[in-house]
């Protein structure tokens, strides 16, 4: 592939509800372009994007798919262009990935069934592109399917986003008739041949079509002379806008998201691939006209420094994706955001303060990564063999040094524990899920301090049932999954004034620390809070932090049920120590005593973790959804109608949910989805919280043990 300036890129992501077609449609756009010599098909596991063995044994994208095309941009003067093609998963549970990966894409396609029309990840993915100020347009999937509308679609989507929606195109034939688009900018027909080469004959519109076409026509240039007062006078006297104005109006409305176009095509039998291409390449944003910035400091902090996609400016590059790959090792996905990056350069990682070749930059298509030169800004590539770089980094030249900000991600949802089938299985286990953690942000692994086992969170139980399958296939690491735990915590609910005191004698220097200690509930999300109110030298200063130490670890242990304790304040208000005897080791203890009698009286509590629950179904199902969501001691906080689905939304206990998602597909015969995020702590009622103790009592006994070491 040839070398490409930033006004000759386009970044597009690809995303939309899972099932939708995003892979499907990616792979009919490469093979229409010749990108690709073969039309591959999900069914078979041979597209360019989902290369995975898990991708390709789900037939679901997992992991960002990254491929691209070159194609004629006529508005350019029929230069060439390169469309870089960001494959996004569209399931729930694995879109996190999705808005890790969002942030390198200068324009989105939202795909959406033609048969079902706007679903839960539709809205989301919406979203996102919202928050990363990207133009959006829609493309109707799906089109030759039965039951698929492009009128029942488009109101579905009008309703949803509101009037900016409008179509650029309209359907020649509907179902398994589906033979082609008309172009309302144009006013032209575009044909297709069923199961061919996705080019179009460009012809005129068949009769039958051309009173509804031009209605169409006119309320597309209605909507792009708004606000436009010289086009809207132009509108009025002329009664239209000509074609070598329209197009150009098109692009700069789309641009600056004043409208939001639909598309439609049948990926499986390639028909309107030509067409979409030519959208692609004449009308969504190069780089350049992105706005972008980045900071002094890590993690989106201190001044902001602006920095354009110009081949001109200080070379910056930002990793968005890593993936351990088991034979290269560590791949780096990039964008150049400003300056061109050439094969063998070194660069600086700001992040790590250490210095990265990038011996052989390179470009992708799937899994294929093909040598390259140099990237201009704006572009896209790989590099293997970095030291240390993983994604959120910012590298680029050392003498002017900038952050960009990665995408804030939501925590995970469900944890489950991990038990290593065998003692070498144990052995291997870190350094495999370390790999893996470096190339998926949504995973966090730990080590439960009072059951000792292993622990894997995640967006959800698919997402950790394809990490333990990763594991297992690239690190022959074997694992048995667990019932998801969870993640209860305990708190106070009243005050507390407690002593705690450590005396020990036995030959040679003693042990002697005591302490004084008021406990008092905080509000929801304030964590552990230690006051020094320590008057006279009562405790020395150097032991004070040796008691804050002691009360943090007995609250990290539990009282009720060996959950962390959080959400008080602890104040330390007076003690005695003993010049000889007193130490570190005895404040702490201390301190750990004054926490576990205080605890006697501050009526400790349960709290349990609340979800924020959104069910998007047919409106049939609304009724039963909400007995189900009420059976599960969920709050309803409301519903909203879609066309002809629901939304209900709902705040439910996790530990209600966590089969949920086949009580759903059976409640609704696969016809409902769900998305689920962590929304806040609440109590635990009693006969609940009484049974969590129990289960805990009769695993680890009537007490907790006391780790005084």
């Amino acid at each position: 592939m040839k070398i490409y300036q930033t006004k000759d890129i386009r970044n597009v992501g690809i995303v939309g509800h899972g099932g939708t077609g995003k892979t499907q449609l990616v792979s009919s756009l490469l093979y229409s372009s010749g990108a690709t010599p073969r039309f591959g098909k999900v069914a078979e596991g041979t597209t360019t994007t989902d290369w995975d063995e898990e991708e390709i044994a789900r037939k679901i994208s997992i992991q960002t798919g990254i491929a691209c095309a070159e194609w004629a941009c006529t508005l350019c003067g029929g230069n060439t262009v390169k469309i870089n093609f960001l494959d996004l998963p569209g399931y729930s549970t694995f879109i996190t990935e999705t808005k890790a990966s969002l942030i390198a894409a200068d324009a989105a396609l939202i795909t959406v069934d033609a048969h079902v029309g706007a679903q839960v990840t539709t809205e989301k993915v919406w979203d996102y592109c919202a928050e990363y100020d990207i133009p959006r347009a829609f493309v109707l999937t799906w089109m030759d399917r039965d039951l698929s509308s492009f009128e029942r679609s488009l109101e579905s989507l009008v309703q949803v986003f509101g009037r900016t929606v409008v179509p650029l195109q309209m359907p020649i034939g509907a179902e398994k008739g589906f033979r082609g688009v008309i172009d309302l900018v144009s006013m032209k027909a575009h044909m297709y041949t069923p199961d061919g080469d996705g080019k179009a004959a460009i012809e005129n519109i068949p009769d039958a079509l051309k009173d509804e076409a031009e209605e169409a026509h006119e309320r597309l240039v209605e909507m792009i002379a708004e606000g436009d007062d010289e086009m809207m006078e132009e509108f009025f006297r002329e009664g239209t806008i000509p074609i070598e104005d329209l197009i150009p109006a098109v692009r700069k409305a789309i641009v600056s998201e004043k409208i939001v176009p639909v598309l439609m095509i049948s990926s499986t039998r390639n028909v309107g691939s030509a067409s979409l291409l030519t959208f692609l390449a004449d009308v969504f944003p190069h780089p350049d006209e992105h706005s972008q910035f980045g900071f002094k400091d890590p993690g989106g902090k201190g001044d902001r420094i602006d920095r354009k996609y110009d081949d001109t400016q200080p070379l910056s590059v930002f990793a968005f994706k890593t993936l351990a790959d088991a034979f290269s090792g560590r791949i780096n996905y990039f964008k150049v955001k400003s300056g061109v990056l050439k094969n063998d350069a070194t660069l600086h990682n700001f992040n790590r303060s250490i210095p990265e070749r990038f011996q052989h930059t390179m470009v992708v298509q799937g899994k294929q990564l093909t040598e390259i030169q140099e990237l201009h800004a704006g572009d896209i590539g790989a590099i293997t063999k970095l030291k240390e770089t993983i994604t959120g980094d910012t590298l680029g030249d050392k003498a002017a040094p900038i952050y960009y900000a990665p995408a804030k991600l939501p925590e995970p949802s469900i944890t489950f524990a991990v038990e290593p089938k065998t003692r070498a299985d144990e052995d291997k286990i870190g350094v495999a899920i370390h790999k893996i953690m470096e190339e998926d942000p949504a995973l966090r692994f730990s080590r439960d301090p009072q059951t000792k086992e292993f622990l894997l969170a995640g967006s959800g139980q698919q997402h950790i049932e394809v990490v333990v399958a990763k594991m297992q296939k690239r690190y022959n690491v074997n694992l048995t999954l667990k019932p998801p735990k969870v993640p209860y915590r305990e708190t106070i609910r009243g005050k507390a004034d407690a002593e705690g005191k450590h005396k020990k004698q036995s030959g040679g220097h003693g042990q002697f620390g005591v302490c004084r200690v008021k406990f008092e509930p905080l509000e929801r999300g304030k964590g552990v809070e230690f006051v020094d109110d320590v008057f006279g030298g009562a405790i020395p200063k150097n032991w004070i932090p040796s008691v804050e130490r002691g009360i943090r670890e007995a609250a990290a242990r539990g009282f009720l049920a060996g959950f962390p304790v959080t959400d008080f304040r602890a104040t330390l208000y007076d003690g005695k120590y003993h010049d000889v005897d007193s130490s570190d080791m005895a404040f702490r203890i201390a301190g750990s005593l004054a926490f576990k009698e205080a605890m006697k009286t501050a009526r400790p509590s349960l709290l349990e973790p609340v979800m924020h629950v959104e069910v998007y179904a047919p409106d049939q199902y609304s009724g039963d959804l909400m007995g189900d969501l009420s059976s599960r001691r969920g709050r309803i906080a409301g519903s909203e109608s879609r066309g002809h689905n629901v939304i209900v939304r709902a705040q439910v206990p996790f530990s209600e949910m966590l089969s949920y998602a086949t009580d759903l597909t059976s409640m609704t015969q696969g016809r409902a989805t769900y998305s689920m995020e962590f929304s806040h702590y609440d109590y635990v009622p009693g006969d609940q919280a009484d049974k969590v103790i129990a289960a805990h009592k009769a695993v680890h006994g009537e007490a907790l043990v006391e780790e005084e070491a």
